[in-house]
């Protein structure tokens, strides 16, 4: 665990890129001896590296230091409807190794045998040196996964034994790391935290499509989870459909149910999975699809800007990027021809991590608890 400057140190770096030691004291307040000190001291530890010297300034040559990108490895699991992937990142969020296994239930039993032989594979790829530097394992997943046999066609299956299995803690213990648990939109958001565009606002509602469309919360630049770990539960929101039928945002806005249409017709759905980033669908469906999404994600915005007062949402998602960017469109144009007296309705961005906010923002987990301080710190 780094004292409290040293992860000032290590975000600000983070965020901002390699800096000279004159930068960071007059950025954080701390004194040019606090700075040196420091700076010196993750260095010996091997978390951050010396850049080419800054030259053509009066007096010595600045010397930006950077985060090293093997200072430090974390592992991130995610735990899908149809697949579990498992990822090791670098201390700069780049992932080293990556590893998917498709799968028709996932059973805590499963789950726990598929992250361990993973985990272990990717440890023995590390160099025996860095095998240390592992610093923790975060865990994403979707939470009441006993819910699954009665919202889907694979029956119970196993599924019952997550009420009562701990595979944070199995896992930890065969793997000798610290292991962490998250909902998988909620750490999608993380994500979006931790690595994506730092040109954010304090306060943002974040909406990942998947599967099932679910959601994060932000407040003062650091992710709320609520007591049970389940806030933002964005898909549970009532919504109409376009001729007023009353349903949820998960019956509108989530994968499965472009899976579904797709099926009526009789098309091949395997490019909504296999090539997350380059669809290949018949338009007249896509565009149905987007329309219905962006209702109920549209509805979705207006009740929860009712709550707390959002100048922004981001729309992320398993998707190909130009897809997504005509999702935000959509959404706008639809949120605008709703009439809500006394609410002013908050900007729609793009969310920048995409297909794989699921797995990073599992990664993120560990990072930000043994490295980082939070935004609002910065």
């Amino acid at each position: 665990m780094r004292a409290s400057n040293e992860r000032l140190v290590l975000s600000l770096i983070r965020r901002a890129g390699p800096m000279s030691k004159a930068e960071i004291a007059r950025m954080t307040g701390l004194s040019a001896q606090t700075v040196s000190v420091i700076m010196r001291a993750l260095e010996q530890d091997g978390l951050l590296t010396r850049g080419a010297p800054v030259r053509g300034k009066v007096g010595q040559p600045s010397v930006p230091m950077g985060l090293n990108r093997d200072g430090a490895f974390f592992l991130g699991l995610k735990v899908g409807r149809r697949a579990a992937e498992l990822v090791l990142i670098d201390f700069l969020g780049d992932v080293k190794f990556h590893r998917r296994q498709a799968h028709r239930i996932p059973t805590p039993d499963y789950v726990v045998q598929f992250a361990q032989q993973v985990s272990g594979d990717f440890l023995d790829k590390l160099p025996k040196a860095q095998r240390s530097r592992v610093a923790g394992l975060g865990i994403a997943l979707p939470f009441r996964l006993w819910d699954w046999a009665e919202t889907t066609d694979v029956g119970d299956n196993g599924l019952a034994a997550w009420r009562t299995r701990d595979i944070a803690a199995e896992i930890s213990a065969s793997l000798d790391v610290p292991t962490y648990l998250c909902n998988d939109a909620s750490a999608a958001c993380g994500a979006e935290l931790a690595f994506g565009d730092q040109n954010k606002p304090r306060d943002f509602l974040y909406f990942y499509i998947g599967d099932f469309v679910g959601g994060g919360l932000v407040l003062d630049n650091a992710l709320y989870t609520g007591k049970s770990g389940n806030a933002a539960a964005l898909g549970s929101i009532p919504v109409t459909t376009g001729n007023g039928t009353a349903c949820q945002l998960v019956d509108l806005a989530s994968l499965v149910a472009l899976e579904a249409e797709l099926a009526n017709l009789g098309k091949d759905t395997t490019t909504l999975w296999d090539r997350p980033d380059h669809w290949h669908l018949p338009q007249g469906v896509l565009g149905a699809w987007l329309d219905q999404a962006a209702n109920g994600l549209a509805q979705a915005i207006v009740s929860s800007t009712c709550l707390v007062d959002f100048a922004t949402v981001l729309i992320d998602g398993a998707m190909p990027p130009d897809l997504r960017a005509e999702l935000v469109r959509r959404t706008t144009a639809t949120l605008h021809t709703l009439t809500v007296p006394g609410i002013s309705f908050p900007e729609i961005r793009q969310g920048t991590i995409g297909y794989r906010a699921k797995t990073l923002g599992a990664a993120s987990l560990p990072l930000s608890d043994r490295f980082l301080v939070d935004r609002e710190t910065i």
